[in-house]
């Protein structure tokens, strides 16, 4: 067993190694999220970056409309613009070529910036649950810790899941229901679907945050780190 591990560390970067399973390079590229791509970089000012940061400056007139002048249903249909809009910047710069590093850093910034105001902002106001709002700062603190430990130390950015968009939308909807439920608007309805989506997208937020981690120890293991013993 000792030779065959000596065996799989001297093999390549891009070589498979058979006591692991996948190579450096490919758990490299899963948590960068895809090869270097080879298109220049459009820079900051295109139309996906402003359509990302407006939803970002969105973010502290919620927060006045919801804490400053006590308007949740207001607040809950910039929150729900804020949501809707999270595909567009993406999409607009795959369409116009405008794919820019900066990018990649704004839109989930918005995101994140947007989901955690409402959850503070909630929690505060008396509008979220919280076994609902609770959770999902917590999950919001270790992905943003995973990711200053992953551009400090090994100077990298983890991209976008799909599965972790998904978990997003649905957040989206979920939030935004607890609030017009509070403003009185069909609480009924929108208060169970505010629980169902919500709890839905706290199982998706928790399965990537695992996967994400998952992905992250193997690169470090096989980036020169500790290995995980033979067996």
């Amino acid at each position: 067993m000792v030779s065959s591990r000596v065996a799989c560390a001297g093999r390549s970067r891009s070589t498979p190694c058979g006591c692991y399973g996948r190579s450096v390079k490919e758990i490299d590229l899963s948590i960068r999220g895809s090869e270097p791509s080879s298109k220049p970089d459009a820079g900051l000012w295109t139309v996906a970056n402003g359509v990302s940061l407006i939803r970002l400056l969105a973010v502290p007139v919620f927060l006045w409309m919801l804490l400053g002048r006590d308007d949740v249903v207001a607040a809950a249909w910039l929150l729900a613009v804020i949501g809707a809009t999270d595909f567009l910047d993406g999409s607009l710069a795959r369409a116009f070529n405008q794919v820019s590093e900066i990018g990649k850093f704004l839109d989930p910034l918005a995101d994140r910036a947007a989901i955690a105001a409402a959850l503070v902002g909630g929690l505060i106001a008396g509008v979220l649950p919280g076994l609902i709002a609770w959770p999902l700062i917590i999950r919001e603190a270790i992905v943003a810790l995973g990711a200053l430990y992953l551009v400090r130390r090994l100077h990298r950015n983890v991209e976008v899941k799909a599965l972790g968009k998904a978990a997003t939308l649905i957040v989206y909807i979920s939030i935004p229901a607890f609030y017009f439920a509070a403003g009185d608007i069909l609480p009924a309805l929108l208060e169970p679907i505010g629980w169902a989506t919500g709890v839905v997208g706290l199982v998706l937020y928790y399965k990537v945050t695992w996967d994400y981690f998952a992905e992250l120890r193997e690169g470090i293991s096989a980036s020169g780190g500790d290995r995980p013993p033979a067996k």
